[in-house]
């Protein structure tokens, strides 16, 4: 099962590839309200628009917890934006893993509101 401070250093290189690896090829994700995104593929493609959409982000592990199969990960990120101004905000990550210890299901619990507001 990986572990936050394994995962979060590879998504923070925006490095899809690498984060992907990590994911079952039939898992779930959901971002927010954002509408779930099933299969190893759609997490990729969604990943990577979405780093297109921000100039860097850094994340600083807060609490984690792992309970069986479950982790559950408090952080602040920090995103940078476009513009290149800095938003930190709360974040809260839980994941399953599956018998293989790949990650079946990832839920990300943040407001990124203030990355894009104005």
């Amino acid at each position: 099962m990986i572990s936050a401070a394994e995962l979060y250093p590879m998504v923070d290189r925006r490095d899809v590839a690498a984060v992907g690896a990590k994911f079952a090829e039939d898992a779930t994700m959901v971002f927010g309200n954002g509408d779930p995104m099933h299969g190893r593929a759609a997490i990729e493609a969604g990943n990577a628009a979405f780093f297109t959409t921000i100039a860097g982000l850094s994340h600083r592990i807060r609490r984690e917890w792992t309970v069986e199969d479950t982790t559950i990960a408090v952080t602040d990120v920090t995103y940078t934006r476009l513009d290149g101004k800095r938003v930190t905000l709360p974040a809260v990550s839980i994941w399953r893993a599956g018998a293989d210890g790949l990650i079946a299901d990832f839920r990300v619990y943040a407001d990124l509101a203030p990355v894009f507001a104005g």
